[in-house]
């Protein structure tokens, strides 16, 4: 993704559940609308973050894995 994220969360070396409490957290402190960047290295961040983002109607606009590496960008929904 080539545009610049408001925020980034580190969730390097984190498992579930603090991924996703961290996520809750951040999404949070973001303006509606705001742009997260979320760098996370366990593999069941791939089912939370999405099902986190469908049930609090935040819009997941990428996800990518690179060597063990899981990247998000979510968009926080604008209410």
């Amino acid at each position: 993704m080539t545009q610049q994220p408001d925020a980034v969360l580190d969730a390097t070396g984190l498992h579930c559940p603090e991924p996703v409490m961290m996520l809750h957290n951040k999404v949070r402190d973001l303006p509606a609308g705001g742009l997260l960047k979320v760098i996370a290295t366990d593999p069941s961040t791939r089912r939370d973050i999405p099902k986190f983002c469908l049930f609090l109607g935040h819009e997941l606009l990428e996800q990518q894995e690179e060597a063990g590496t899981y990247l998000y960008w979510i968009r926080k929904k604008l209410d």
